[in-house]
Order: C-alpha cells, then sequence, then structure tokens
C-alpha cells in the first residue's frame, strides 16, 4: 500500500513539517512578503492572522477595518487588515493572501506563561481551504495542494 505522502505527492500536494509545541499547538514557519516568521496552524480561525506590532517588519500595506477579532479569551479587539501579500510555506505559495492584523499580546501571553516561544501570527481556514489541505497529525506534516499557474 502507498503511503500517504506518495499519493499525495502524486496529486500535486507539498509537505510540509509541522512541530508540536509544549502548549500542543501546531506550529510552522512561513514567509510573509519574503520576511520568515513563526505561525500557529489553527484550523479554528476563520482568518490567518498577524501582529498589530509587525506590519513594518512584515512589509504590510494595512487597511482600516470593520471587523472586530475574538479569540483566545479576548473579543470585541480593533483589526486592521491588509490585502494580495506574497505568502510562502515550504514550497506552497500564493500572492493573493489576505491578513486581519490585530493585537497578538494575548496569544503570545498564553504562550510563554507555558514555556513556549512568541508567534508571529496563526495561518487560519483560509488559507487551508486555498490549499486544500490535509493535515497527518501523527507525522506532523500539513499537505497543500500546489496552487495552478
Amino acid at each position: 500500500m502507498a503511503s500517504l505522502k506518495k499519493v499525495l505527492e502524486e496529486k500535486g500536494y507539498i509537505s510540509i513539517k509541522l512541530t508540536k509545541i509544549i502548549t500542543n499547538h501546531l506550529e510552522l514557519k512561513a514567509e510573509i512578503n519574503g520576511v520568515k516568521g513563526r505561525f500557529i496552524l489553527d484550523t479554528g480561525a476563520s482568518n490567518s492572522c498577524v501582529g498589530l506590532d509587525l506590519i513594518e517588519h512584515f512589509k504590510l500595506e494595512a487597511e482600516e477595518s470593520e471587523t472586530k477579532a475574538a479569540g483566545a479569551g479576548a473579543t470585541d479587539m480593533e483589526t486592521q487588515q491588509s490585502k494580495n501579500n506574497k505568502l510562502k510555506i515550504g514550497f506552497w505559495k500564493t500572492k493573493k493572501c489576505h491578513l486581519v492584523l490585530f493585537d497578538l499580546v494575548h496569544v503570545n501571553s498564553a504562550l510563554t506563561q507555558q514555556k513556549a516561544k512568541e508567534v508571529h501570527g496563526i495561518i487560519g481556514a483560509d488559507i487551508l481551504e486555498r490549499g486544500k489541505a490535509i493535515i497527518d497529525y501523527n507525522k506532523k506534516i500539513l499537505y497543500l495542494k500546489r496552487v495552478k499557474k
């Protein structure tokens, strides 16, 4: 029987290594606009997010947003947005990544209280859906389908 990795690679999927951190979150490395960062993979987050304090770091063009963010015990947080960013996760990439920008202090505080490193943001369901994601929790691998040009 063929391995999951082999079957998915034959169907155009790219494998990306995930790391399980002390908080049991899955973490991955990604690049936004050519700048590397550390992100939590969150299937429950509707949008991918970056901390408001990292706008310049990731070379983002921020715009006002009517949307309020909620999560990890915080609600009604002010947000901004940034459209059409270049996102690269492993060998998977897109030039049309929309990001929600908000204060990640509560997220990073929860991580550091448990001796985990802070993250730059969250990869959410928007990217997972676009990449037709499959997660192999046992082997800690994220598969994303290669975007056709």
